[in-house]
């Protein structure tokens, strides 16, 4: 049994790990889903200011005023940004850190570095011409999302703001980093970005590199077969 906390993928929230609550309530692990500030039922406090050391912050204070310790932090997608810099300043609290196709950023990344300029480009091109210019448009589901979870998930789905990109994480804690393993998702397309920290996991020490056959949100296309990955790394790390 453990203590899992998440940190949630861009332009989604607490909400899109609606399948997987049950599954982890029933092996016993206790789960906090925190939504970031100005996405999801928190959309109402959304601001240009935001950035990524305002998500970062929105964890920690879970941790903290929780008082979680030997905690299981998942980080998906952008939340991979999120959960690296929770783990840097909360290290006491952290057992390990599982990375869903995820960023895995060094001091100094932004997310923007890890995607590369023409990504970038198209990025900002967006914001500036449907966000105002501070807020990333929604992007679009994997193909194989299955109609009505596309149907459940797009209204819910919010701008996310642009400082989350361009912000560069500093890492500033002189202790050994948790264990860290990271799941690549199978199922790409082309302009792939998450290959790269499958293969730093198959390479450094303090990682252990996992692979599942889904697209980028298992938790919504194959809730299942995810849960069961899962039990295996908490078992292996």
């Amino acid at each position: 049994m453990a203590t899992i906390v998440l940190a949630h993928g861009a332009w989604s929230a607490s909400w899109a790990w609606k399948k997987m609550r049950p599954l982890l309530a029933q092996a016993g692990h206790t789960f906090f889903s925190p939504t970031y500030t100005g996405l999801g039922e928190r959309a109402h406090l959304m601001r240009p200011d935001i950035d990524l050391d305002t998500h970062i912050t929105d964890v920690v204070n879970v941790l903290e005023f929780e008082d979680l310790t030997d905690v299981t932090l998942f980080g998906h997608s952008y939340g991979g940004m999120v959960a690296t810099g929770v783990a840097d300043r909360a290290r006491g609290r952290i057992r390990r850190v599982v990375y869903i196709d995820a960023f895995a950023p060094k001091d100094g990344q932004s997310l923007f570095d890890l995607v590369g300029p023409k990504a970038e480009a198209n990025m900002r091109a967006g914001a500036a011409k449907d966000g105002e210019g501070w807020k990333l448009p929604v992007n679009t589901m994997p193909p194989d999302t299955a109609p009505e979870d596309v149907a459940w998930a797009t209204p819910r789905r919010r701008p996310q703001p642009l400082k989350t990109f361009e912000q560069r994480i500093k890492l500033t804690s002189t202790e050994p980093p948790p264990p860290r393993a990271f799941i690549y998702a199978q199922r790409k397309g082309p302009g792939d970005v998450f290959r790269q920290f499958l293969d730093r996991a198959n390479s450094e020490p303090g990682w252990k590199g996992y692979e599942i056959d889904a697209s980028h949100n298992p938790h919504i296309t194959c809730p299942n077969e995810f849960m069961a990955l899962l039990t295996r790394i908490m078992a292996e790390t």
